[in-house]
Protein backbone atom coordinates (compact mmCIF):
# COMPACT_ATOMS: atom_id res chain seq x y z
CA UNK A 1 0.00 0.00 0.00
CA UNK A 2 1.23 3.45 -0.74
CA UNK A 3 1.38 6.04 2.02
CA UNK A 4 -2.24 6.66 3.05
CA UNK A 5 -3.47 8.02 6.35
CA UNK A 6 -5.85 5.90 8.42
CA UNK A 7 -8.87 7.95 9.48
CA UNK A 8 -9.72 5.96 12.60
CA UNK A 9 -12.77 4.19 11.19
CA UNK A 10 -12.27 0.40 11.47
CA UNK A 11 -14.39 -2.70 10.89
CA UNK A 12 -13.21 -6.01 12.36
CA UNK A 13 -14.08 -9.16 10.39
CA UNK A 14 -15.24 -12.17 12.39
CA UNK A 15 -15.87 -15.73 11.21
CA UNK A 16 -16.75 -18.89 13.13
CA UNK A 17 -13.11 -19.13 14.28
CA UNK A 18 -12.98 -15.55 15.57
CA UNK A 19 -11.40 -12.35 14.25
CA UNK A 20 -9.66 -12.82 10.88
CA UNK A 21 -8.83 -9.28 9.79
CA UNK A 22 -9.95 -5.68 9.60
CA UNK A 23 -11.01 -3.02 7.11
CA UNK A 24 -9.85 0.58 7.59
CA UNK A 25 -10.91 3.87 6.07
CA UNK A 26 -7.95 5.73 4.54
CA UNK A 27 -7.70 9.13 2.88
CA UNK A 28 -8.59 7.82 -0.60
CA UNK A 29 -10.88 4.88 0.17
CA UNK A 30 -10.57 1.70 2.21
CA UNK A 31 -7.89 -0.91 2.84
CA UNK A 32 -7.77 -4.20 4.71
CA UNK A 33 -5.37 -6.35 6.62
CA UNK A 34 -5.64 -10.00 7.60
CA UNK A 35 -4.37 -10.91 11.07
CA UNK A 36 -1.35 -12.67 9.55
CA UNK A 37 -0.39 -9.63 7.41
CA UNK A 38 2.42 -7.30 8.33
CA UNK A 39 1.12 -4.46 6.16
CA UNK A 40 -2.16 -3.24 4.70
CA UNK A 41 -3.33 -4.43 1.29
CA UNK A 42 -4.36 -2.24 -1.66
CA UNK A 43 -6.75 0.69 -1.50
CA UNK A 44 -10.33 0.12 -2.67
CA UNK A 45 -12.84 2.82 -3.64
CA UNK A 46 -15.70 1.59 -1.44
CA UNK A 47 -16.21 -0.20 1.86
CA UNK A 48 -18.04 -3.03 0.10
CA UNK A 49 -15.14 -3.53 -2.33
CA UNK A 50 -12.65 -3.75 0.57
CA UNK A 51 -14.89 -6.21 2.44
CA UNK A 52 -15.17 -8.36 -0.69
CA UNK A 53 -11.39 -8.29 -1.18
CA UNK A 54 -10.83 -9.36 2.43
CA UNK A 55 -13.31 -12.23 2.01
CA UNK A 56 -11.64 -13.29 -1.26
CA UNK A 57 -8.34 -13.66 0.62
CA UNK A 58 -9.74 -16.05 3.24
CA UNK A 59 -9.58 -19.83 2.87
CA UNK A 60 -11.85 -21.19 0.12
CA UNK A 61 -15.30 -22.00 1.45
CA UNK A 62 -15.12 -19.53 4.34
CA UNK A 63 -18.52 -17.96 5.02
CA UNK A 64 -18.95 -14.20 4.62
CA UNK A 65 -17.51 -12.57 7.75
CA UNK A 66 -19.50 -10.44 10.15
CA UNK A 67 -18.02 -6.94 10.04
CA UNK A 68 -18.28 -4.95 13.28
CA UNK A 69 -17.39 -1.28 13.32
CA UNK A 70 -15.03 -0.25 16.13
Amino acid sequence: MTDHTLTGQTWVAFTKVGAVGSVHRVTNGFTFKLLKDEDYRGVYPTLDAAKSALHANLLPGTDWPEFREH
